[in-house]
């Protein structure tokens, strides 16, 4: 079972990842609260298309480390970028869903996108979650704020709930099923209440804006139209034009957990973009 160690924090932390295939290094990052695991529907067909596909558990979630301490952005970009150092990696495509693509931008502000070829951004909180004054359309302050109590309160409850709007189920009756979602809810109580807290933080807190223009590589953007959790204006329409070189692609009806509900238009997509 791999490992890398970063050490360059204030303790060691183990990232445990999975690395399959060869050919050219694709590097999966999973979204909140789930772990590597949330790309089941992806690894195989990234595999078969011939390239390296590489997906790991974030620090305090699936069986990384779980620290007390480094769920600030900076930080957990430092894990992968040592994934990418340790394993020697060169011209990798970045793969981000929702809090990922956080690590995704973050990589570029803080690496200059060195060992980079490509960016995709799938249902991702770039740039901006948290509704402002020049930022209209984000999730209002009490509603995040009611996200932060209820993880605080009842975790396990909160989760089962969180994962019936992921995937908008009461609409994708035929795309999703209760087997899934609790599955879902399975993985997410596994982690880390601490992780899963200050992770939620981080990515209902972090501004990349300013951040966005450090983005110098093709980059996809893909969103489902229907996405609850992160609404579109905010998020992927923000992005595409904020990056100077992305393609914006809109999944109709697609809910947050599209890699699950559109499993075929997104790899679809993603792969015509990884083979471009």
């Amino acid at each position: 079972m791999p490992f890398i160690i970063n050490e360059k924090g204030k303790e060691p932390v183990d990232i445990h990842y999975k690395d399959y295939g060869t050919g050219q290094a694709v590097i999966l990052i999973h979204g909140w609260p789930l772990s590597h695991r949330a790309w089941e529907g992806q690894v195989t067909e990234i595999v078969d298309a011939g390239f390296r596909c590489i997906s790991y558990d974030r620090r305090g979630f699936g069986i990384s480390s779980a620290p007390w301490d480094g769920y600030d952005y900076s930080t957990l970009t430092s894990d992968l970028r040592e994934l990418i150092i340790q394993l020697e990696l060169k011209d990798c495509i970045l793969v981000g869903f929702s809090m990922g693509g956080g690590e995704v931008v973050r990589y570029f502000t803080d690496y200059k996108g060195d060992k980079i070829a490509k960016a995709a951004l799938i249902s991702s909180i770039i740039p901006l979650v948290a509704k402002k004054d020049d930022n209209p359309d984000g999730v209002p302050e009490k509603d995040l704020n009611g996200i932060m109590d209820a993880l605080k309160s009842d975790r396990v409850q909160f989760l089962k709930g969180f994962h019936r709007n992921f995937y908008n189920a009461d609409k994708n009756k035929d795309k999703i099923s209760e087997e899934q979602m609790h599955y879902d809810w399975t993985i997410a109580a596994y982690a880390s209440e601490r992780a899963t807290i200050k992770c939620a933080e981080s990515w209902a807190s972090t501004d990349f804006r300013q951040e966005l223009k450090n983005v110098d590589k093709p980059t996809l953007i893909v969103h489902g139209d229907a996405d609850n959790v992160v609404p579109f204006e905010t998020s992927a329409k923000q992005a595409h034009e904020g990056i100077a070189n992305s393609q914006l692609e809109t999944i109709k009806d697609g809910p947050h957990g599209l890699n699950v509900t559109h499993k075929k238009e997104l790899n679809k997509i993603l792969l015509d973009f990884l083979k471009k």
